[in-house]
């Protein structure tokens, strides 16, 4: 399991909704705990297909007894009662001695050995690992996103968590969306996903009152076409620094754009320049000169 605990899932029925959480989260029934957050309405505009939208919160781990795991409450200690008031017989104390031969004139004095036991010192109790704490932001944001997934008719599992930047070192959230059908939220040259992306950063930053940067993946759409952009980038790199003569991509988006930058921004022979306005900016690669 991931840091997250909890998952918004939209489908036409609730058992639907449910068994679609539970097989992403790998999960029974019994080890969760389900709130139907919309029973059910027509879409947006009162048009397409009723949805369903669930949450399902993963259930405190338990022992092998079938309770929480926490620690028992010592059981309070009854004071023993007291006896009648009687003088207890005095008790001797009689140490064992091992029997030596007298000690002859002109031997050494004998040196007593006092013998001492030591005692095993305490082991100290394992602490239970910590539970992870819901993350009032990202449940925030899965909700904003599952919203927007039910005012289209989609039926969808939203995941959020966190990850850093690799140009700034900064905190963004990532929300990953898994579904059937959802080519309709890429669009072409992912313009549909990246207008879904800027509003849903708009509303999760007005609602919660500070700037967030969000990166709305579809299906895993963005990594493999920041996979694709690489090798792109490479394999005209190579036709520019054996040609000598400069190549223009064709017009992609801010975030893609700056992908072909990072990938060849150590490139030996070529170097990356943007060109045009958007959206039809392009990136251009030509080689270095001196």
């Amino acid at each position: 399991m991931d840091e997250k605990t909890t998952l918004e899932n939209i489908a036409p029925t609730v058992e639907e909704a449910i068994s679609q959480g539970l097989a992403q989260l790998g999960l029974t029934a019994d080890a969760v705990s389900v709130e139907v957050l919309d029973a059910g309405n027509k879409g947006l505009f009162g048009l397409g297909k009723p949805q369903v939208r669930v949450r399902l919160t993963v259930n405190p781990p338990r022992s092998a007894g079938g309770t929480l795991d926490t620690q028992p409450e010592p059981a309070p200690v009854k004071a023993p009662a007291k006896a009648p008031s009687r003088r207890a017989a005095p008790v001797e104390r009689v140490e064992a001695e091992a029997k030596v031969p007298p000690r002859r004139q002109g031997d050494a004095p004998q040196h007593k050995v006092e013998r001492v036991e030591s005692m095993p010192e305490p082991v100290p109790a394992k602490e239970p690992d910590p539970q992870p704490e819901h993350d009032a932001l990202l449940d925030h944001t899965e909700s904003v996103i599952s919203k927007m997934l039910h005012l289209l008719n989609l039926a969808a599992q939203v995941s959020a968590h966190y990850e850093l930047t690799e140009h700034d070192g900064r905190r963004n959230i990532r929300v990953d969306i898994r579904g059937n059908d959802l080519s309709v939220l890429i669009g072409r040259r992912s313009e549909t996903l990246s207008a879904f992306q800027y509003i849903a950063s708009l509303i999760v930053g007005k609602e919660t009152q500070q700037f967030v940067q969000l990166t709305v993946d579809v299906e895993g759409y963005r990594d493999r076409r920041e996979k694709q952009l690489i090798q792109m980038a490479k394999r005209m790199a190579d036709q520019v620094s054996k040609s000598g003569r400069r190549q223009t991509l064709e017009p992609m988006p801010s975030a893609e754009r700056r992908i072909i930058h990072i990938a060849l921004r150590d490139h030996p022979d070529v170097k990356t320049e943007s060109t045009g306005e958007d959206p039809y900016r392009k990136v251009v690669i030509l080689p270095k000169t001196g």
